[in-house]
């Protein structure tokens, strides 16, 4: 995350540098207009807010009766199985950008869009997944397709020259559409909904509005899914819950 607020900085830095040599003002009319459209191209991670259940017995649902044939891990009442995220992954987001102009510094932003990402969970144990032979994993890769749906508010500063600052709020809903035929390790819900909160700054060319935009999207409700049939349950059992967070940083072209 450092690495990402350090390019979130850079950036903004170089943008007041132009923004005070800026001479010639374009396109002096475009907020004024009523709905404008556009497109998205953007860079995602993808995150997991992960609480343990420590040991897995606290969690009413394990029992340690039910065992998978030949299991090295040999997990039973008071054993610690801990889930962790094992690093940030570079994933793409696209999307049709649709605002509504509410006041002056005021728009309604609808962003609808598709995002691809994934997740590496880690655990304290050797993971092993019935789909990928008897070898054990380093991790567990959760591969996800989302379509989004934001809807914003963007609250804009005073233009300077050429360019204008602003921040945004507001709340997504997310439908997961990367579903296999597989079964899962750990399952996730196929939807939720997001609290989302960022800013930055649009920039006015002579025919066009580039915006550079930071987002954090944070989860609301516990994405863990059911149990696995045929996998061993207790990678799953072991979590008490799992929220999704995302950073996306989107560059607008209107």
């Amino acid at each position: 995350m450092k690495k990402i607020f350090t390019i979130i900085l850079f950036i903004l830095s170089i943008s007041n540098v132009f923004a005070q040599k800026q001479r010639v003002n374009y396109l002096t009319t475009f907020d004024e207009k009523l709905i404008h459209f556009g497109f998205i191209l953007g860079y995602n991670v993808l995150d997991f807010n992960i609480v343990n259940y420590n040991p897995i017995d606290e969690n009413p649902e394990f029992d340690p009766s039910v065992t998978f044939p030949n299991d090295p891990n040999n997990i039973s009442s008071g054993s610690i199985v801990r889930s962790d995220l094992q690093a940030l992954v570079p994933g793409f987001t696209v999307g049709i950008v649709s605002s509504l102009r509410l006041a002056e510094d005021l728009d309604l932003r609808f962003l609808p869009g598709m995002s691809f990402g994934e997740r590496k969970l880690t655990y304290n144990i050797p993971v092993y997944d019935i789909n990928a032979g008897i070898e054990p994993l380093k991790f567990y890769s959760i591969k996800s397709t989302f379509l989004d749906f934001p809807l914003l508010i963007k609250y804009k500063a005073r233009r300077i020259n050429n360019d204008r600052p602003f921040v945004i709020f507001g709340g997504a809903f997310r439908q997961d559409i990367s579903k296999t035929a597989k079964d899962d390790l750990v399952k996730l819900k196929s939807s939720g909904f997001y609290a989302e909160v960022g800013g930055g700054w649009d920039h006015y060319f002579p025919f066009f509005r580039f915006t550079v935009e930071g987002k954090f999207s944070f989860g609301l409700n516990d994405q863990l899914g059911g149990l696995p049939e045929q996998q061993r349950k207790y990678y799953a059992q072991s979590i008490k819950s799992l929220r999704s967070n995302i950073f996306t940083l989107s560059f607008h072209f209107e």
